[in-house]
C-alpha cells in the first residue's frame, strides 16, 4: 500500500494575461504545475522550477521504501511546470482545462489561482493532512485573504456535507486526482469570472463533488495568502450581483432556493443593502431564481 505520505502534490492554477515563468515564482511553486493562462494567444511551456525543500541527513534504517520514495521526491532538485495559453475565457473552463492535464499518477491536486501565495512547505501540509484523513477524497484548506473577502476560516477540522459545502473558494480545494476523474466532475461554464454569471463555480464543483459520494474534509491548515487586488467580477452590490445569486441559488438548493435567499439576506443585510433595500434585494434575487424554471 502507498503511504500518504509518499503522495505527490501537483498545483493547478486559473490565469489571467500572467508570464508563466514569472507567475511560478511569485506565487512560490515548489511542486508540479499546471497553469492555464487566458490571454490573446494560443501556446504550451514546460519549464522546471526549484524544489526548496533540505534534504534529510540520511534514511533512517527503520525506513519502509515508500517512506525512503517520499524523502527522495521531496529532495528532488527540479519541479515540472506545464503552462496551457488560450484566448477564450471563463474561470470554470481555465479550471477544467488544468484538471484534464493533471497527472493521475501525481496523487493530489491543488487548485490555486494567480493571486495567492502559497507557504513555504505547502506541500507537506497538504501530505500530512491527508495523511491525518487516509479516507478523505478531497481536502480544503485555509488560505488567508482580505477581511473584507473573507466567506470562510476553519477554526477546527471537520467533515463537509450538504449543508455547510457553500462557502468555499477554489483556491481552498484538493483532491485526489484519480478520484476527481472517476467521479466525473467538472466546474461550470456558467458561473464564475468571463462567465454569463457571476460567481458561484466553486459552490456548484463541491455540491457535484457530495452528489458523487466522494468524502470532504476541511482542515484548519493555512496554506498561503491571497494578495489583495481588484476583482474581476464583483463591482459592489448591484443589481446583477442579486440577481446572479438568485440563478446560483435555483441550482444549489432548487425547491429551497426562496428559503436559502431570505436566510442570505437577512445575514448579510447591514453590509449588503445600503444602496439596494432588503425587500427589493429579494425581489431581485426571486427574478433570478424563476428565471431558470
Amino acid at each position: 500500500m502507498v503511504l500518504q505520505s509518499s503522495l505527490k502534490v501537483q498545483v493547478l492554477v486559473s490565469a489571467v494575461m500572467q508570464d508563466a515563468r514569472e507567475l511560478a515564482e511569485k506565487m512560490n511553486i515548489e511542486t508540479d504545475a499546471v497553469i492555464v493562462n487566458q490571454c490573446d494567444a494560443f501556446d504550451y511551456q514546460e519549464f522546471t522550477v526549484p524544489l526548496h525543500q533540505k534534504a534529510p541527513k540520511k534514511a533512517e534504517a527503520s525506513q519502509t521504501d515508500d517512506e525512503a520514495g517520499a524523502d527522495r521526491e521531496a529532495v528532488g532538485n527540479l519541479g515540472k511546470i506545464r503552462s496551457f495559453s488560450m484566448k477564450e475565457r471563463g474561470v470554470g473552463l481555465s479550471r477544467n482545462t488544468a484538471l484534464m492535464h493533471a497527472d493521475v499518477d501525481t496523487g493530489i491536486c491543488l487548485f490555486s489561482d494567480e493571486d495567492v501565495v502559497l507557504e513555504k512547505g505547502y506541500a507537506k501540509k497538504v501530505r500530512e493532512a491527508y495523511e491525518r484523513y487516509p479516507d478523505a477524497d478531497m481536502i480544503l484548506f485555509n488560505v488567508k485573504v482580505a477581511p473584507a473577502r473573507r466567506t470562510y476560516w476553519n477554526e477546527r477540522d471537520k467533515r463537509i456535507h450538504w449543508y455547510n459545502y457553500g462557502r468555499y473558494p477554489a483556491y481552498s480545494i484538493s483532491g485526489r486526482t484519480e478520484k476527481l476523474r472517476c467521479a466525473n466532475v467538472y466546474f461550470s461554464l456558467l458561473f464564475g469570472g468571463g462567465a454569463k454569471y457571476s460567481n458561484g463555480e466553486d459552490s456548484l464543483f463541491l455540491r457535484d463533488c457530495l452528489r458523487a459520494g466522494l468524502k470532504i474534509y476541511a482542515v484548519a491548515d493555512c496554506i498561503g495568502e491571497e494578495a489583495e487586488r481588484e476583482s474581476t467580477w464583483f463591482h459592489g452590490f448591484t443589481g446583477k450581483f442579486f440577481t446572479d445569486r438568485g440563478v446560483l441559488y435555483y441550482y444549489l438548493y432548487g425547491k429551497l432556493a426562496k428559503v436559502f435567499a431570505l436566510r442570505f439576506l437577512f445575514k448579510n443585510k447591514g453590509e449588503m443593502c445600503k444602496d439596494i433595500p432588503f425587500s427589493k434585494a429579494y425581489r431581485l434575487m426571486k427574478e433570478g431564481i424563476l428565471s431558470q424554471r
